[in-house]
Order: C-alpha cells, then sequence, then structure tokens
C-alpha cells in the first residue's frame, strides 16, 4: 500500500491508474497533517454489496423499484 499527497496524486494520476490496476492500493492523504482521505482500490477487490432480506416477510412478500426510483437504499431504511 502506497500513500501520496493529493497534488503528487494528480500529477502522476495516470501512473496510480497503472499502480491500481497492478492490483496496488493506493491512499491518498490531505492537507498539512497528512489527513487520509481516500484509497483507490483495484475495482474487484470492491466489497460486493448484499441483497437486502425483507426480514418476517422474507418468503411472503416481494418488492420491486422502478430503475428511476430516486432514493438510496440507506435513505429509505433511514440508516
Amino acid at each position: 500500500m502506497q500513500t501520496i499527497q493529493v497534488g503528487e496524486f494528480k500529477a502522476r494520476f495516470s501512473e496510480m491508474i497503472d499502480s491500481v490496476r497492478a492490483g496496488e492500493t493506493i491512499v491518498v492523504a490531505y492537507g498539512r497533517n497528512q489527513q487520509k482521505v481516500a484509497a483507490l482500490i483495484p475495482y474487484d477487490q470492491l466489497p460486493q454489496r448484499q441483497p437486502r432480506r425483507l426480514g418476517v416477510l422474507a418468503g411472503v412478500a416481494q418488492v420491486g423499484f422502478a430503475d428511476d426510483f430516486a432514493i438510496s437504499d440507506e435513505e429509505l431504511l433511514g440508516t
């Protein structure tokens, strides 16, 4: 894992993308305190979202939403 400042990340963006494509994780630090604000990981390492279960209604009810539904799962569930 490599940590890099925002300015250097911007200047070496293509090189950083090549490193990520090769499987490396890049951590981006910001400010005088070098606060870690982001991590760039290979796409295949991105955690997959699990489908939400209906709990007590599992097997009894189904739910579906239109493709243009404009609210996230978190907003809908209040989390």
